[in-house]
């Protein structure tokens, strides 16, 4: 076109432009760049699985402009979930690299309510440990080898039957909840037990002076497990019972068998002077 050809009004539309640059585009980006946010911010490093707490995070003002999209930036919303990936101080968290649900390796710490403990020990060779076939779940008793260096193979009455709750390998991870990579059929190094206290003081000791061996008595409905454990949790507490208690019932008893023998002296008097 003609009026492009001249180079006055090209000029002068090259002024005009950079004006509009300079006066319209760039205050709007400059204000975007200025625009403030509130994100929430790595004060701790936080490990894969873990739970976050208040002091692992903290909520700072950063610039608005160009940050991620599903970046936390309410402090609530993050505290009481679970990191699906290892987190390092500084790093702002994105609700991608968070779950309600604790990992997968070590849910079954996150059921512990204080009743019974977690314990692990050590499976010392593959036969130990039924040949690495032990799943959660499954009701085991515990022998134990030269029991008390008297030469016997015993099942202390404590370990009858306990509860199987995670086979780990020595990698670290659980071997029966599939985390490990399938090609390296890594074998199981250890076996965690949902126990009593009792029970804990018991496996401690003997992890440390015998060779313990677990046998399968139990694999199915967990309702039927449970009826193995109600009845390991009665002789425990059976065993386990305070002498005073024993005292005062057999006290108690011996109370009534009395009463009972004579229970009306007067009347019996009365008969034999009859």
């Amino acid at each position: 076109m003609k009026i492009f050809r001249n180079r006055t009004v090209v000029g002068v539309l090259c002024i005009l432009l950079a004006l509009l640059i300079c006066f319209g585009v760039t205050p709007l980006f400059s204000r975007s760049a200025s625009e403030k946010a509130e994100i929430v911010r790595v004060t701790a490093d936080i490990k894969e699985g873990d739970e976050i707490t208040a002091e692992m995070v903290q909520t700072v003002e950063v610039g608005a402009y160009n940050l991620p999209s599903g970046i936390m930036t309410d402090k609530d919303d993050v505290v009481g979930k679970y990191a699906t990936a290892d987190l390092k101080v500084g790093d702002y968290i994105l609700d991608s690299k968070l779950s309600y649900e604790p990992a997968a390796e070590n849910a079954y710490l996150y059921n512990l309510d204080g009743t019974k403990q977690a314990i692990s020990v050590t499976i010392k060779s593959f036969a130990t440990g039924l040949s690495g076939k032990l799943e959660s779940g499954d009701i085991v008793s515990v022998l134990v080898a030269d029991y008390k260096g008297m030469g016997e193979t015993v099942i202390p009455p404590e370990l009858q039957y306990v509860e199987v709750i995670s086979v780990t390998a020595s990698s670290g991870y659980d071997a029966n909840t599939g985390e490990a990579v399938e090609d390296e059929k890594e074998l199981p190094s250890t076996v965690t037990l949902l126990v009593t206290t009792e029970q804990a003081k018991v496996l401690a000791g003997l992890e440390q002076e015998s060779e313990l061996h677990l046998a399968l008595v139990y694999r199915g409905a967990p309702e039927n497990a449970d009826e193995f454990i109600a009845a390991q949790d009665a002789l425990i507490e059976e065993l386990y019972a305070e002498p005073e208690a024993e005292e005062g019932a057999e006290n108690a008893e011996s109370a009534e068998t009395v009463e009972s023998e004579g229970a009306d002296p007067a009347a019996e008097s009365e008969a034999a002077g009859e």
